[in-house]
C-alpha cells in the first residue's frame, strides 16, 4: 500500500428504485433490498479508502426511519467514520426522494464494521483515518463508544 496516495473516505451514490425491488405491497421497497444495497455501499466506500478488498463483520444499528416508494431516487452517503489496524466503520445515511412530488426523506441510518482483505482474504491493514474537521472527530468518537458497546455486548453473552 502506498502511503502517499491520499484515499477518499466518503462516497455517494444514486439508485432508482425499481418495480423489482418492490415488498408484497409492490408500492414500497423491500427491506432486504436496501440491506443488499447498504452492504454493497459500505463495500465500496471501504474498497476506495483502503485500495482493498473489504468483507463485512457486522451491522450495527439498521434503523428504518421511512417507507421508499418504488420509482424513488435513493441516495447513499457513506463515510469512514473509524479506523482500527484492519477494519472500519462506515456510517451510511440514506437519502429518499419522491420524483413525483418532489418530497425528500431520510429514511435509513446505519453502521458496517468493514475488514481491508487481500486476494487470499488475509486480514490488512488499513490507513489510518485522518480528523480534519470538528465533524470528523466527531464522528470518530461516536464510533468508538459504539464499538465499546459492541464489545460490551459480546462480552455479555
Amino acid at each position: 500500500m502506498n502511503p502517499n496516495i491520499k484515499r477518499e473516505k466518503s462516497l455517494t451514490m444514486t439508485m432508482l428504485m425499481t418495480p423489482e425491488k418492490a415488498n408484497f405491497t409492490g408500492k414500497n421497497v423491500h427491506g432486504g433490498e436496501i440491506l443488499k444495497m447498504l452492504d454493497h455501499v459500505a463495500y465500496a466506500c471501504a474498497a476506495r479508502y483502503t485500495g482493498h478488498f473489504a468483507v463485512t463483520l457486522s451491522v450495527d444499528m439498521v434503523l428504518f426511519k421511512n417507507p421508499i416508494k418504488v420509482g424513488s431516487l435513493v441516495t447513499f452517503h457513506a463515510s469512514v467514520n473509524y479506523t482500527g489496524r484492519t477494519s472500519m466503520e462506515i456510517g451510511i445515511k440514506v437519502i429518499s426522494e419522491d420524483t413525483k412530488d418532489n418530497s425528500i426523506k431520510n429514511t435509513n441510518v446505519c453502521y458496517f464494521t468493514m475488514v481491508a482483505v487481500d486476494e487470499e482474504g488475509n486480514a490488512m491493514t488499513v490507513p489510518q483515518l485522518e480528523l480534519i474537521t470538528e465533524d470528523d472527530k466527531r464522528r470518530y468518537s461516536d464510533a468508538i463508544k459504539r464499538k465499546e458497546l459492541r464489545m460490551m455486548a459480546t462480552k455479555n453473552k
